[in-house]
């Protein structure tokens, strides 16, 4: 086990583990680490702990030293120039003519360097651009083009829900989001309706996945033919995921009736072997034309 103190940059960015040496950190204190950007100021998010020895990036680093009451006017006075930068970067993208678009503009610590994120379409020639800057403000200049959902992540804003956007209020990391955990949640697949502001799939269709996969397994699907406890059998015509609860339409003749039943009560297939089959059968077809081309090629 490896003690380590787990220190974050930006309000949701990720947080990094580094040696807390012979100092004593509790959450919420700032400290002035070393990093690959240079020297950084960064806030404690997890007090000392012990972690295993192979989820550390060796070379583990040491904390320089805890925060100083000047270090933290030094912080809050290269945020205020980082506004003057934003301001004058995108008057010279303007002037340049770039088909760009401005997010951030960030002061390190040590002021050492400056950087700007944009997003644009597609690749940007700013030879010109980054020389101009760096005429301007007599440091190291680098631009990095990012995505539209980093891009909504360093804005903000709000969601359809009416809370903060979840990206920008705790997600120090985004996880792949697919259209089937829509499916799985029997969401409208619309795509105004589960598309976040960045315009991909929202990153809360995650959240809830591994519930409705796990109480998925106990439904039939829609269609699908179920036996009664009493021995009917029917035709599955929509499913309550939460409730569990399954609505059946039974025929006799030419009248139709609609029942429904807990999940529990009725004997059909389960969806996990069901879909192994489907596999099964899938591999079978493949090996099957996989021979026929086999077959041709003699």
């Amino acid at each position: 086990m490896v003690k380590v103190v787990s220190v974050r940059f930006r309000t949701t960015g990720k947080a990094y583990y580094f040696s807390p040496g012979e100092f004593e950190f509790k959450r919420g204190d700032h400290v002035i680490v070393e990093t690959a950007r240079g020297v950084e100021y960064g806030k404690v998010v997890a007090g000392i702990m012990d972690v295993p020895e192979e989820t550390v990036v060796q070379p583990l680093k040491t904390v320089i030293r805890p925060a100083t009451a000047e270090d933290d006017e030094l912080y809050l006075s290269n945020r205020e120039r980082d506004k003057e930068a934003f301001r004058i970067c995108k008057e010279k993208i303007h002037k340049h003519g770039l088909i760009m678009k401005l997010i951030d503009a960030e002061y390190t610590f040590d002021g050492n360097k400056l950087l700007f994120y944009f997003t644009a379409e597609g690749r940007v020639d700013f030879r010109e651009l980054v020389k101009d800057l760096a005429s301007v403000f007599r440091t190291r200049i680098e631009l990095r083009q990012i995505g539209v959902r980093d891009e909504t992540k360093i804005l903000g804003g709000y969601g359809s829900c009416g809370r903060v956007l979840c990206c920008h209020s705790y997600l120090s990391d985004f996880s792949p989001v697919s259209i089937r955990m829509a499916k799985e949640q029997n969401l409208s697949l619309n795509p105004a309706k589960i598309s976040g502001v960045c315009g991909r799939l929202m990153c809360c269709l995650q959240n809830e996945e591994e519930t409705y996969e796990y109480l998925n397994r106990k439904l039939p699907n829609v269609g699908d033919i179920v036996t009664t406890s009493e021995g009917e059998k029917g035709l599955v015509s929509s499913v309550n995921v939460l409730r569990q609860m399954v609505k059946v339409i039974f025929e006799e003749g030419d009248t139709k009736e609609m029942r429904e039943y807990p999940a529990e009560e009725l004997t059909f297939s389960p969806r996990r072997k069901r879909n192994n089959q489907k596999k099964k059968k899938k591999s079978e077809g493949q090996a099957r034309e996989e021979e026929a081309q086999a077959d041709d090629g003699e």
